[in-house]
């Protein structure tokens, strides 16, 4: 120890391993077991010659009980600051009043606490330090740590699920030479070695698809995506994304899977598929309803619009729903505007939104009945998107047609718009079997299993604008 401080510590338990152990030690009993405990010492309190702490570590709080007649350097143990990361050694005993202790025989630091939280153990109330210092949040805000573990299960317990489905999980580029896959803003870089101008992904998609014709027939990522768009409750420019492609599988099905697999992890990790958000009951179990676009539309504003209304109403509809229309914008695109404007924030149960417009649905394929609408569903779950999927598109020539269609679009100002990926439609001519997909936001799906409303506390360190000094 150069320093004082010893490059590692052997910790023989953790706080819940003890507090499992020892559920029937009685109130003054010591247990005869050593044992040696590490975490930071969060509480302290002095009665004379004896002193109290708070020890917490990743699994839960253990008192410890340190006395001048049996303490190593108890002076100096009195004199911790709060913060400080400890070990500590001793019999485990359970102290007249009933708490479950370590009777410290010696003790050594392991971290000094430079910064002190002060009153911040009791939680820290300033949303902008919680999410620039996570690091503190964590340890003040128990709300904070229960979060992030639970969205550490989620995804633990959703990889389980789809492996027990047959699904791979794989890895695809994050650096990619198109931007595809949505309808997004993507952030640029630039690779010196090749000189070649690269994009952050928007969206593992088309790489996936990819995968399903070289015959991985049920495949899926969690990813991490970026979008150069702002910052909101429901916005993060990087954020996760799970997405699964399955061969011979529709939209129906991805319906299927989607609700069964939102159902599962709520009932795996709250005990319950109701849950509490934004102060409101809120049902996850399947069946979620399944409705068109177009019907939920006229549901809510009383008029039938579809895509084959004329140009001309649908404009005077999204004005009157208070839609800045653009010239540009085709019956499709108005729809869209409208139900958008009118319908998704107002739908709290968990709804399959079917049948978009083809207009705006460029890698999904034709519906099989219905002109002009594609086989595509949006979940909405208490006003917000919380996936999207589609019977995929497989005909190379319609793909090519409707990317050359948002080139043209992209060439005209709208830098959300895709590009002509050749290399895509090139697998595509290989042959891409009825296949069925879906994107789930994940950081949402937390959000929703978690009661929290902003995505901010969801995502361990979010972007932020930068401190001002």
């Amino acid at each position: 120890m150069t320093d004082g401080i010893p490059y590692r510590y052997q910790r023989t338990a953790t706080a819940a391993e003890l507090a499992a152990a020892h559920e029937g030690l009685k109130a003054g009993e010591g247990s005869g077991l050593v044992t040696s405990v590490a975490g930071r010492l969060m509480l302290r309190r002095e009665m004379g010659k004896v002193a109290f702490g708070d020890l917490r570590d990743s699994s839960g709080r253990i008192q410890l009980f340190a006395g001048s007649a049996w303490t190593e350097d108890f002076d100096g143990f009195v004199h911790l600051t709060l913060g400080d990361w400890i070990g500590a050694t001793g019999e485990v005993v359970r102290t007249r009043t009933g708490e479950l202790s370590v009777r410290v025989e010696r003790w050594v630091l392991l971290a000094p606490a430079r910064r002190t939280f002060g009153d911040k153990w009791r939680g820290i109330s300033d949303v902008d330090l919680r999410y620039r210092q996570r690091y503190a949040d964590l340890w003040a805000n128990e709300g904070s740590r229960e979060t992030f573990l639970l969205r550490s299960r989620v995804l633990s317990l959703t990889r389980r699920w789809l492996e027990d489905r047959g699904f791979v999980e794989v890895e695809t580029p994050v650096l990619h030479p198109l931007p595809g896959g949505a309808l997004a803003r993507p952030f640029g870089t630039h690779h010196n070695a090749l000189d070649l101008d690269l994009y952050l992904r928007i969206a593992p998609e088309l790489y996936l698809k990819r995968l399903v014709v070289g015959g991985v027939e049920r495949v899926f990522e969690i990813a991490r995506v970026f979008r150069n768009e702002g910052l909101s409750t429901r916005h993060n420019p990087e954020f996760t994304m799970l997405e699964l492609y399955e061969a011979y599988a529709d939209y129906g099905d991805i319906m299927d899977l989607c609700e069964q697999l939102v159902g599962h992890l709520a009932t795996e990790l709250l005990g319950t598929t109701e849950v509490t958000f934004g102060g409101r009951r809120l049902e996850l179990a399947p069946p979620w309803r399944r409705a068109p676009m177009a019907e939920l539309v006229a549901e809510r504003t009383g008029r039938a619009v579809d895509v084959s209304t004329p140009l001309d109403e649908l404009r005077r509809a999204a004005e009157a729903h208070g839609v800045a229309v653009k010239p540009t914008w085709g019956p499709g695109k108005l729809l869209l505007e409208i139900y958008e404007a009118t319908v998704e924030p107002n739908l709290w149960d968990p709804t399959f939104v079917t049948d978009y417009p083809k207009e705006v649905s460029p890698l999904a394929r034709d519906h099989r009945s219905r002109p002009g609408l594609v086989e595509r569903f949006e979940a909405i779950v208490a006003g917000r998107e919380l996936c999207n999927g589609f019977s995929e598109l497989t005909d190379p020539d319609e793909q090519r047609r409707r990317f050359e269609a948002q080139a043209a679009e992209r060439a005209a100002g709208d830098e959300e718009a895709m590009v002509v990926d050749e290399d895509y439609l090139r697998a595509l001519e290989y042959g891409l079997p009825p296949t069925g997909g879906i994107g789930i936001g994940m950081d949402r799906l937390v959000m929703l299993l978690s009661g929290t409303e902003a995505i901010r506390d969801v995502v361990l360190f979010p972007t932020l604008r930068p401190e001002q000094p």
